[in-house]
């Protein structure tokens, strides 16, 4: 998981008032509307992480911050509807990329308030809360007075009785569900629904009792998957057993002593653009500590894109292949 871009945010009163102005032209642009768009105008009201959103009508000028809210949008079939896109986790999947080739990057991490208001949007869709502060894209509420709604991932919510805890295809499924309502694609999103159902109790769990460890990142210190997040989840549905499935979070660091301790069966390995899955290949291999690990000593490895790791449209058919590849690993 990157951090934030922490490039300071300054703005000087003619900036102020470009966002302002910019702001004004948002609440009074008359583009047509993308042919996605229903008739529908229906109010739908949500409590998202804490935050009220209430739409009159579904949003048709949408910004996308992180993959998995990209994702969500061109799996219902509303590429259409995204105006920008912003801090993308890797490239698109298979299916997706033809929906996706048109679009527009205004920022490889978290664009700034201006960017993001230059688009005119009527709606933000951030992957986490942290998308939106005063040095990201701009807090909810600023952006909210200013006639521009925002949304984040209900499964990336952070707040006491907000956070799945843990994680399940049920709030996986949900979050689908919801984005369907508010977008005004609610025959799309019960479509996809059925369909990643179908494909999640296809899976058949691995009945040996082997373990596993989901390392994302780190070299000094692994960043692993934790109890109650997407890997624990996907782990528990082809059934191997997380070595940090004790820890309450979604991600954390563990010691590599510990990861010795454990002695996993089976690495996760998350494959991304800045630290790709064979780049931890040879860090293990290379590494006496953990050189005789009996994964890394037998090569048994599966791995995982990285947006697919987090909550989202790509948890399911992931799981389907990290399935596949278990059954081909030799013990």
């Amino acid at each position: 998981m990157l951090p934030l871009d922490s490039r300071p945010f300054l703005r000087s009163a003619t900036a102020v008032a470009a966002v302002l102005a910019l702001a004004g032209c948002a609440a009074q642009s008359t583009a047509a509307a993308p042919t996605s768009a229903p008739a529908s105008s229906s109010t739908v009201t949500v409590d998202n992480c804490g935050t009220v959103v209430e739409l009159d009508a579904p949003p048709q000028r949408v910004i996308t911050i992180k993959s998995t809210s990209t994702e969500m949008l061109l799996a219902l079939g509303l590429g259409d509807r995204i105006v920008g896109t912003a801090f993308q986790d890797g490239p698109l999947p298979a299916d997706l990329q033809q929906a996706g080739a048109g679009l527009s990057s205004l920022s490889d991490k978290v664009p700034s308030e201006e960017v993001v208001l230059q688009q005119e949007p009527d709606l933000v869709y951030g992957g986490w809360e942290s998308n939106f502060s005063a040095d990201g894209a701009g807090e909810r509420g600023e952006l909210q007075s200013l006639g521009v709604a925002t949304y984040v991932s209900p499964s990336a919510c952070k707040e006491p009785g907000y956070q799945p805890d843990p994680l399940t295809w049920d709030e996986v499924f949900r979050e689908i569900g919801e984005a369907g309502s508010l977008f005004g694609a609610q025959d799309a999103a019960s479509a996809l629904v059925a369909e990643q159902r179908a494909m999640v109790a296809g899976v058949t769990p691995d009945t040996r009792g082997l373990s596993a460890l989901w390392y994302s990142s780190g070299s000094d210190t692994p960043y692993i998957g934790a109890g109650i997040g997407a890997p624990q989840m996907m782990l528990d549905t082809v059934g191997l057993r997380n070595i940090a499935a004790d820890v309450h979070d979604t991600w954390t660091p563990l010691g590599w002593e510990a990861v010795v301790d454990a002695d996993p069966d089976v690495i996760v390995l998350v494959d991304a653009t800045w630290n790709t899955a064979q780049s931890k290949m040879d860090r293990l291999a290379n590494d006496p500590a953990t050189a005789n690990l009996t994964a890394v000593k037998n090569n048994r490895y599966l791995v995982v894109p990285f947006p697919a790791g987090e909550a989202g449209v790509r948890n399911a058919p992931a799981t389907v292949d990290l399935a596949a590849q278990l059954a081909e690993l030799q013990f």
